[in-house]
C-alpha cells in the first residue's frame, strides 16, 4: 500500500509512543488499534510494518536523520532511504519544512558508519556477539534480524497431514511451503489473518516458528510417558508435545503466570488433546514441583531469556533490554534449570532451551549446571535430530540462526540423568 498523508501522520503518532519504550511494541500497537476501529486492514498493516521498520533500523536511521530526530523524521527517512520513495512522491505528503530537510540529508556511506549503526544493535549486544563470531558472520546475522519474520505454522498431525493442509490453504488463495526441518512445519509466503480461518478454529493449525517446533522434537516424548513443559507460557510447545504423545500419558504445563496459562486452555480445547494439565506454580521450588521429584520421563525448560533471537518479531527488545537485566536473567535461568532437573527420573531426558543468541544465557548456563550436577550428561543434539530423521546438524547443542536456518534464533542442549550404577553384589530388580 502506498503511503498517504493520513498514514504518515498516524504511523508517526504511534511511533512516538513506541519510542518511549515503556511497554512492549505489540501491546502498544494493540491498544492503539483498539482505539482506531475505523482503520482498514491494509492501513493497519502499513502502520504496523512501518513502525516495526523504524524500530528495527533505529540506530541506522538516527545516523542518517540525526541522533535527536523525532518519530516523523525517522519515518520519513525510512520511506526515502530504505523503501526508496523519491522526493516527488513524499513531498506532497509532508510539510514544506520536512521536504526541504529531506533534500539536505547526506547520502548513506557505510564507510562512515560504526558497526553498531550498520547492524542496528546496541553496543553491549555487539560486544557479546563479537566475542562469539567474526564480523562477516555478525553482519550476516544482523541483516537477517533486521528483516520481517515469515509466518510459520505447525500442523496438528492428530487431525490431518501436511499435504492436506497445504491443499486447503491453496484453495483459499494462501500459498504455503513445507518447512526445511520440522515434519509439521508450513511457511506462508504472506501474512494473512488466520484467527477466523476454519483450520485454526478447529485446532488443525497453530502459529509457531519452525525453530520452536524443533525443541519438542529434541525432547522426543513417547506415548504414555510423564512429561513436563516447565515454562509453558501460552503453550505452543505444550501442544506440540501432546500431539507427539498422541494425547496419552500425562503432560504438565507449568508456569508462574496465570494469565498465560488461561490462554493455553482454549488452545488445548481446539487441539483435541486430553493429556494436558496446566499447573500454576509460584517458583521452581513450589510444592507442586517437589511432589513430582524423580518421577518425570522428560522435562523441557524453555527458560525466560533476553529474547535476542526473536528480534525479527520483537525489534523493540534490543532497545528495551539492558546488560543488567541479562545478568538477572542468567541467575533465574540457573535456578529454574536446577529446580526442573529434580523432576527427571533416572534415565530421563532434560532439554534446556532459550530464544537467545547470547552464550551467557545458553552454553554457559548448561556448562555450569553440568559441572554442579554430575548425575546429568550432555547428549549430542545432532544425534537426537538424526534419530528423528531431521537433516540438521549444528553440533553437540542446537544453535539456530535466522540467516543460516531461516528460523528465529534458538539454543537448546539435551541432557540425560544417569541411571545409578549397581553396587557390587546387588541384583537388578
Amino acid at each position: 500500500m502506498k503511503p498517504t498523508e493520513k498514514l504518515i501522520d498516524t504511523t508517526a503518532d504511534v511511533l512516538t509512543k513506541l519510542l518511549r519504550f515503556e511497554y512492549t511494541a505489540d501491546s502498544v500497537l494493540s491498544a492503539f488499534f483498539r482505539g482506531q476501529r475505523a482503520l482498514q486492514s491494509r492501513e493497519r498493516a502499513f502502520i504496523a510494518e512501518h513502525a516495526y521498520l523504524v524500530l528495527r533500523r533505529l540506530r541506522w536511521l538516527r545516523a542518517m536523520a540525526g541522533e535527536h530526530a523525532g518519530a516523523r523524521k525517522l519515518l520519513i527517512t525510512a520511506l526515502a532511504r530504505i523503501e526508496g520513495l523519491g522526493h516527488k512522491q513524499l513531498a506532497p505528503l509532508i510539510s514544506r519544512n520536512e521536504a526541504q530537510w529531506l533534500e539536505t540529508l547526506a547520502p548513506s556511506d557505510a564507510a562512515t558508519l560504526s558497526l553498531g549503526e550498520r547492524t542496528d544493535l546496541p553496543d553491549w549486544v555487539l560486544e557479546r556477539l563479537s566475542a562469539q563470531m567474526d564480523e562477516a558472520s555478525l553482519l550476516s546475522l544482523a541483516r537477517a534480524l533486521n528483516t520481517q519474520a515469515p509466518l510459520d505454522l505447525r500442523i496438528n498431525l492428530m487431525k490431518t497431514d501436511r499435504d492436506a493442509v497445504m491443499a486447503t490453504l491453496a484453495n483459499n488463495g494462501i500459498t504455503a511451503v513445507a518447512g526445511r526441518y520440522s515434519p509439521w512445519a508450513l511457511r506462508l509466503e504472506e501474512r494473512p489473518s488466520l484467527s477466523k480461518n476454519p483450520l485454526y478454529e478447529k485446532g488443525i493449525i497453530e502459529v509457531q516458528d519452525e525453530g520452536s517446533q524443533l525443541l519438542a522434537l529434541l525432547l522426543a516424548p513417547k506415548r504414555g510417558e510423564m512429561v513436563v513443559d516447565f515454562c509453558a507460557g501460552a503453550g505452543g510447545k505444550t501442544l506440540a508435545l501432546g500431539a507427539m504423545m498422541r494425547s496419552t500419558g500425562r503432560l504438565y504445563a507449568f508456569d508462574v503466570s496465570e494469565k498465560r496459562l488461561l490462554k493455553l486452555r482454549p488452545r488445548v480445547a481446539r487441539s483435541g488433546l486430553s493429556n494436558v494439565h496446566p499447573v500454576l506454580i509460584d517458583s521452581e521450588t513450589d510444592i507442586k514441583v517437589k511432589r513430582l521429584a524423580g518421577k518425570i520421563d522428560r522435562v523441557l525448560v524453555d527458560a525466560p531469556c533476553s529474547g535476542m533471537g526473536t528480534l525479527r518479531r520483537n525489534p523493540d527488545l534490543k532497545w528495551r533490554q539492558a546488560p543488567e537485566a541479562v545478568t538477572e536473567l542468567v541467575a533465574k535461568q540457573r535456578a529454574i534449570l536446577a529446580g526442573a532437573s529434580r523432576l527427571v527420573k533416572a534415565g530421563g531426558r532434560l532439554v534446556y532451551a532459550t530464544c537467545s543468541l547470547l552464550d551467557e544465557e545458553n552454553q554457559a548456563v548448561v556448562d555450569d549446571f553440568l559441572a554442579s550436577h554430575p548425575d546429568f550428561v550432555r547428549v549430542p543434539a545432532n544425534e537426537v535430530l538424526a534419530a528423528g530423521r531431521i537433516d540438521l546438524d549444528t553440533g553437540i547443542d542446537l544453535a539456530l540462526r535466522p540467516d543460516v536456518h531461516g528460523t528465529d534464533g534458538f539454543y537448546a542442549a539435551v541432557m540425560e540423568r544417569r541411571t545409578p550404577k549397581m553396587e557390587e553384589g546387588e541384583e537388578q530388580q
